[in-house]
């Protein structure tokens, strides 16, 4: 008798063990991914790459830029980038990746051209962090062109003209300089 108890306490005590594992594991994976990300399909555990292409003969886009201090003046070399994106023809944000800058505040990075959200430009998502901080940005793209959003446009005109975007098409491929000035 004495040893259907402990099997009964066992198995009830690893029952309520193992629910409270799941409940946590949930709430912690929800943490870890939320980040305070205004914008959707953040996942901080993003590969370290600077190719997101899955068609390397399509159509793409390559970005790159410089990473100043708040003052727009200075570089800041190793902030880490995160970019993420609506992978083509695609609901879901499975364009994404890690990257630093150099030693010059440089970064620089190629992928395919987003899906765009109905009634919207496609849009490249940016975290920038070095340290404790986290900066969000987003450049909106197509095909053909880019854009500055009003929000970018705003908390980065102290870059003054290297806040403009330059571009330039290459036959499949469209570049893009987009400067970010590092407000933290």
């Amino acid at each position: 008798m004495k040893k259907t108890s402990d099997r009964r306490t066992f198995l009830r005590t690893s029952a309520i063990a193992a629910s409270g594992i799941a409940l946590l594991s949930t709430q912690t994976v929800e943490a870890l991914t939320n980040d305070s990300s205004p914008f959707e399909g953040y996942n901080p555990f993003a590969e370290e790459k600077t190719d997101l292409r899955t068609f390397i003969f399509g159509k793409s886009i390559q970005v790159s830029g410089t990473v100043y201090d708040a003052s727009g003046n200075f570089p800041e070399k190793d902030v880490q980038l995160e970019v993420w994106h609506l992978s083509p023809n695609s609901s879901k944000f499975r364009h994404r990746a890690k990257l630093k800058t150099d030693a010059l505040g440089r970064y620089r990075f190629i992928t395919d051209v987003p899906n765009n959200e109905k009634g919207k430009m496609g849009r490249i998502y940016f975290r920038v962090s070095k340290g404790d901080y986290a900066y969000f940005t987003e450049l909106a793209v197509s095909e053909t062109s880019a854009q500055l959003t009003a929000k970018h446009w705003e908390e980065n005109n102290q870059l003054k003209e290297g806040v403009y975007l330059i571009r330039e098409r290459n036959s499949n491929q469209l570049n893009v300089t987009f400067n970010i000035a590092f407000n933290k």
